[in-house]
Formats: structure tokens, sequence, C-alpha cells
């Protein structure tokens, strides 16, 4: 039934938004079709960061139409060639990828991760070859020269000639070390396209040319690590998401209706079958309790710290924890379809919508690599040319800049720190849709929001009951809980729930009929009854029988005013309240304090109960009594102020205002499909301080990739410097490298430890530590 002043109960949906494109110029992210991205896949062995990507958009790209028509999944080394383009075959586009030192194959969920498993295994074996024959070439130059010999090789080069057998050594670990990057090197070489492996394989060789095998083994040894480093971090941030996968159990017991159990594969269970819970085990399905009570961990979907009471009728999730009791359950929706499964493929899914920075990183080192190869150049024939240098030393010093030029921590950090925020999200029960509003939410300058259900809880309650004449509080509500005895509204569940409360037996009205947006009539023990607004009253001549003093009082307050009547008149007024959320007061003052210049309350309810609302929590400004279109145009009016702009909703009437914001964010997402398939953001419980959280976790994501990208950068700006002037060494070199591509990533790999300062109001240590202990036990 419709009541003026409580809005009727909403599903929230949202146009569909994806990627942005290139975003690098600093322009405000655009929707774009999600659906846009099918196309068929292929898993790329050697995928490892955005040089790879980078080579296969130079070769691969024009065959299927351009760099537009090639998405890339560097965690998972996904390739997919979209749909829209020329229609190559998929043998062509395999040939194409192996010309590039790379090998490929038709996508399989199954065997990728296989797969993936078993090239770091490889790396891993050539990487400890290498490093095993390094140390073994080591060993016997110190046997054979003594520790000061051992020192000598550090110092310097072109020494005494090395013997043979050390030699063969280190001969031996240069092989092992550039063996899986030479084919690359190769490729890039013929593409005249310098990349980094083509940079350290170069170095190698000069190394080589001038008799330094140590040097040459510790650049090749140093680089196989250096790439085994990369590939590991890519996996344990892979893991990090893939351990959402284990919440599951593979297997559910399923209650058949002869009253027998067996264990079935989760996979196999159909909608509608029902499967028993036991108290401690994981919720295989999502479903409807049938039998049984307890109370439910929903953490690992939620973020909720608190055990969610479960009973007939109410909701589980997939993943979730039955703390106690036994519970029967009927499923309501395959596995392929729960709402963990959604979460899985939206966070994996997510890096192909590549943050500005990302995209920035990468077209830096496409530029870079050449100019570094030329620089290298200048460096070994200017000097000897023009100033009359050693052949030799220039030579050797232009190596040196080849190898702390290599980009591999600038290139490799952001993608990991990235993917490790986008899972550190979902640990924490908000759902962010890609790279791209990773960074968004850290910029955010203007916030629009809803009020019903976001501000408020989206449950009215009865506030006060205020009987007029001779009648009782207990006969008023007793007409008004047998009217709406039949309905479902959320005003009616109010008014039942407060009848219930004062242990009321309700006997429901006879032939109650709805009058559109005015209220209900019918008949009780004989008598006809009516309830609805003052506007209804008024139609029945009665408007005056109700105080103005305490019309006034009631719409002042933000509350809504439900009349009940009889024939004779007004018997008295219902005073209901949308209860405001008991933080949201304190979460608008830290949106405030995080730099969120203005708040503005978007809502369809009346302009008096915005207002009040408004007042209490201390949002800045007030639009009330719109429709959505009016939604659409105040969310503009801020999109031409602000650089930033977010839009919070829960409902189907917020969508059109959400997909003209730069990002917007649903509340509430659990349950709710369209939600999760179409934010750009999905809060999975309508905890609004995931708000404050997400800003704070945006900014602590862009703060450490700032962090690696200046460390990357000034670390290879002092060393090029020092090979300008002939003072730095190649093995110096190296250890700068590799030292700082692991703390680049080990910086990145941070971002996984949710913090508990950072999880916002609700216990973020408990939060985290739910699902770390998943992650960490899969050797994370």
């Amino acid at each position: 039934m419709p009541h003026d002043g409580i809005p009727t109960a909403q599903n929230h949906s949202h146009a569909t938004k994806g990627d942005s494109g290139s975003c690098c110029g600093g322009e405000a992210i655009k929707p774009t079709q999600v659906a846009a991205l099918d196309g068929r896949s292929f898993h790329v062995s050697g995928l490892d960061c955005a040089e790879e990507v980078s080579i296969l958009n130079r070769v691969v790209g024009p065959e299927v139409g351009g760099q537009e028509y090639l998405a890339f999944d560097v965690i998972n080394a996904r390739m997919t060639v979209l749909d829209g383009g020329p229609n190559s075959s998929s043998d062509r586009i395999l040939e194409l990828v192996a010309t590039t030192g790379m090998t490929a194959k038709p996508w399989d969920a199954e065997d990728a991760s296989a797969d993936q498993a078993a090239h770091l295994k490889k790396q891993k074996w050539f990487t400890m070859l290498s490093g095993g024959f390094w140390a073994a070439g080591f060993i016997y130059h110190i046997i054979e020269t003594g520790f000061g010999g051992a020192i000598g090789l550090f110092s310097g080069h072109g020494e005494a000639p090395m013997p043979m057998a050390e030699a063969a050594l280190f001969a031996i670990a240069i092989l092992f070390g550039v063996w899986l990057v030479s084919p690359k090197a190769w490729s890039s070489a013929r593409r005249l396209s310098p990349d980094m492996n083509l940079l350290m394989v170069v170095a190698v060789a000069g190394a080589i040319g001038l008799g330094e095998f140590f040097e040459a083994a510790t650049v090749a040894f140093f680089f196989s690590l250096s790439l085994y480093l990369e590939s590991w971090s890519v996996g344990r941030a892979r893991n990090a998401v893939s351990a959402l996968l284990d919440l599951a159990p593979p297997t559910a017991r399923v209650l058949y209706d002869d009253g027998s159990e067996a264990d079935v594969p989760a996979a196999a269970v159909a909608v509608g079958a029902r499967f028993v819970v036991r108290g401690g085990d994981r919720i295989p399905l999502d479903g409807e309790v049938v039998d049984g009570a307890g109370a439910v961990d929903q953490a690992p979907i939620t973020g909720e710290s608190a055990l969610v009471p479960k009973e007939t009728g109410d909701d589980v999730y997939a993943g979730s924890i039955n703390g106690e009791g036994t519970l029967t359950v009927r499923a309501t929706k395959a596995a392929s379809d729960t709402v963990l499964s959604k979460i899985i493929r939206m966070v994996g899914d997510a890096h192909s919508r590549r943050a500005e920075v990302e995209q920035w990183v990468t077209k830096f080192a496409r530029i870079y690599t050449p100019v570094v190869m030329v620089l290298a150049i200048v460096i070994a024939l200017v000097p000897p040319l023009f100033a009359g240098g050693d052949w030799g030393f220039w030579f050797y010093n232009a190596l040196v800049l080849l190898v702390i030029a290599c980009p591999c921590a600038l290139v490799i950090s952001t993608p990991v720190s990235i993917v490790a925020s986008l899972a550190a999200s979902a640990r924490n029960g908000v759902l962010i849709k890609g790279g791209a509003y990773v960074e968004a939410p850290g910029r955010t300058t203007a916030l629009a929001m809803d009020k019903t259900g976001t501000i408020t809880m989206g449950e009215p309650e009865v506030a006060a009951v205020y009987p007029i004449g001779e009648t009782s509080e207990r006969d008023l509500l007793m007409r008004a809980a047998a009217l709406e005895a039949r309905s479902s509204h959320p005003l009616a569940r109010a008014i039942l729930s407060r009848a219930e409360q004062d242990g009321m037996q309700i006997v429901a009205a006879e032939n109650t009929r709805t009058v559109p947006g005015r209220g209900l009539e019918g008949h009780l023990d004989g008598q006809s009854i009516w309830l609805g607004s003052d506007r209804f009253a008024e139609e029945k001549g009665l408007g005056t029988a109700i105080p103005a003093e305490l019309r006034d009082a009631i719409e002042g307050s933000g509350s809504t005013l439900v009349a009940i009547g009889d024939a004779t008149g007004v018997n008295g007024v219902l005073e209901l309240r949308d209860r405001i959320r008991p933080d949201a007061k304190g979460i608008v003052a830290r949106l405030h304090a995080q730099g969120v210049k203005k708040i503005v309350m978007l809502t369809g309810d009346n302009a008096a109960t915005a207002r009040a609302v408004a007042a209490e929590v201390g949002i800045d400004e007030v639009r009330a009594e719109l429709l959505p279109e009016d939604k659409v145009a105040a969310v503009e009016e801020l999109v031409a102020i602000h650089d930033t702009v977010a839009m919070i909703g829960d409902g189907v009437n917020d969508a059109p205002a959400m997909a003209r914001a730069h990002y917007g964010i649903a509340m509430g997402a659990v349950g709710s499909d369209a939600a999760i398939e179409t934010a750009d953001i999905a809060l999975m419980t309508d905890d609004i301080g995931k708000v404050p959280w997400l800003i704070g976790h945006s900014r602590r994501t862009m703060s450490i990739i700032k962090q690696n990208i200046g460390l990357s950068l000034a670390t290879k700006a002092v060393f090029v410097v020092a090979t300008a002037f002939g003072m730095a060494s190649m093995w110096g070199a190296i250890a700068a490298d590799v030292g700082v591509s692991l703390l680049v990533v080990a910086n990145a790999l941070r971002l996984l430890q949710a913090r508990e300062d950072d999880a916002g109001p609700r216990g973020g240590k408990q939060i985290g530590t739910t699902m770390a202990k998943g992650a960490l036990a899969h050797g994370h």
C-alpha cells in the first residue's frame, strides 16, 4: 500500500559502466559497456607484466583490428580478443603470439592455474640452476685466488684471464639465466622494438665480449631472479583473490524427500534442493533457511564483524560460516550464480579496467626503454671518439647503464599494487570493479547520496501513537494492524511489528482495498475503517479533526503522519519515522574531514522530512521531492563544478544519477544481482561507514604506488649520473635493481593486510583476520 512520505521498497539498478578507456589525462571516468569485453580469451605463458602487454599489442593488435580490440589480464596471464574487429582465426593469433617468444592456447580456467604454476616452477628451476652455477664459479675463484682475489671480482674488471673451468661455470650460469628471456629478446630485436629483455641480453653479451664472465653471469642470474620474483608477486596477488574460491566448500549435504542425506558436489545441486549445514560448517550455496536457527558469520562476504541471526525465511550466502545450530537450507541459486561467485568474477576481471597511473607507467616504459638504448650508445661512443676515452671502459659503462635502466621494478609494482588493493577491498566487503575505481575515491570532492536506505535504515518504525477522543492507544493500533495484516509494505511491517511488540493478537480486516496514493479501507467487526495520509483524511472531510500543532510537530521532525479513522471521524494518528543510521552523523563528519567539500542529499521524499534528516547528520545541501531525471540534473551540476563526484544509492530511481556521476556506489549489494553487476563499487552491506574506509584505502593505495614509482626512478637517476661519470659498476647496478624490485613488490603487497584503523566502524581487525587466515593458509 502506498503512503506519502514513506517510499516503497527499492531494488537498486544502475546503468552499466565499465572501463574508462584511456584516462591518462586526468579526465573524469566515463561509462562504457561491460559487455564490450566479450570475446575469445587465450592463456599466454610468459605474460607477466605490462612489458609483455605492449609487445602483444604491437604484434597481435594489427591482426585483430587494433589495440582497442585487445584486453589483458596480467594477473591471470589472459589475453582477450574483443568482439567487433576482424574475425581472425584462433590459430593465426596463436602463431603471432609465438613470434614474440611467448606461447598461447585457448583459455581454460581450470588449466590456467596449472599452467601458471608450471611456468613459475620452470622459472624457479632455471633461476636456481643459474644461481647454483654462479655460486660454484665464485667458490672456484676463492679456492684459486683466496678471498683477496674474490674481492677483486667486485672491485673492477679486465684483470688476469679467467681459468677455463671457472669461465665454464659462469657460462652455464649465463645460459640458464637468459634461457627463458632469449626468445623475447630475439623477437624484440627483429621488430627493432627494444624492451627490457633485450636490454639485459645485450648487457650480458657485451660483458662476455669484454671477457667479464663473472659480471655477465651476475647480470643473467639476478635478472632471472628478478623475473621470478615478479611472477611470484603476481601469483601472490592472484592467490589472494582466488582464495575466495576456497570460502565455499566443494560439496553440499543434500537432504532428500525420503529423509536420507548424501554429500553432492555443490556444482551439481539443483535450485530448490534442500541441504543441511551443521554448526561450524561453511555454507556451500546461496539459499533460504527452511528449518532451524543459528547465527552466521558473514564477514567473508559482507565484511560484517558481528554474527547475523538466521531463522526460517532468512537468506544465507555461500562462503559464510554457520556459527551454531543446524540449518536446513533450500538452494536459491546454482553454484555458478551465487553472490560469492559473482564477487570472484568481478574481482578477477577488475584489472582489465586499469587505473590512470597504471596506464601512465605503461606509456612511460614504452618510451623510456628506447631512450635508454640510445643513451647507452652515446656513452659507449662519445667519450672515446671526442675525449680520447678508453673504449673498453666506456663500453663497460654503457652496459652498466643498460642494467640499471631495466624498468622491471617500475613496471611490475603498479599492477601488483592495484590487484592487492582490489583483493583487500573484497575482504572488507567493498567490491571495486576495476583499477580506475581504486584511484577515483581518493580524489572525491563531492558526494551525492540518496536518503532512504543510505542515511536512513529504510525500515520505518512507529515512533509514537496519538489517540483522539475516546479511542485508546491499543484500539488505535489494533485497527491499523488489522488493515495492514495482509500487506508487505515497509510501513505495514512497522505497524505490525509494533502491534506484536505490544502483545496484540492481530485479526485481519475484511474487504480491504487500496486507495492509490492515499491509503487503505476495510471492515473490522462489521464497522468500516480506514487508514492513510492526512490528505486522505482531508478528502474525507475530516482534516480539521487532526490538531494542527500535532500535524506540524510530526512533519517538522521529519516523520510521517498516518491517520486512522472510521465513519464517525478520525480515531487517532500514528507517527512513523525512518530510522537514521546510528553512525550516520559521525560518518558524514569523517567524510568532511577527508576533504569531501560538499555532501548533497538527493531524495524523492518530502522536503520537511529530508531537511530534518540532513540537519541531524550534518549534510551540506538537500534536494527533495525529486524524480529520477531531477537527480540526474543535480548530479550534472555537481560534475560541472567538482573534479570527482560520487553518487551513492540503493534504488532503481538512483541508477541514472549514478551513471552520470564519475563513479557510482551501490548500497547493500548482497542479494541484489543488479547492484553487483552494474555498480562501479558495491558495498556488500548497507554499512555506509565503508565509504570513508574506501576513500582512505584508495589514498593509501595511491600513496604506495607513488612511493614505488619515486623509489624506482630516483635509484635509476642516481646510477645514470654515476655511470655518466664512470663511477658505477655492473654488480652495484645489479644489486640496486634487484633490491629496488624486492622493495617495491614488498611495499605493494602490504596492501593485502587490512589495517584496523582503515577498516571503518565495523571492526576491521576481525574482518581482516577472518579473510587473511583463509589466504595465508594457502601459502600467500
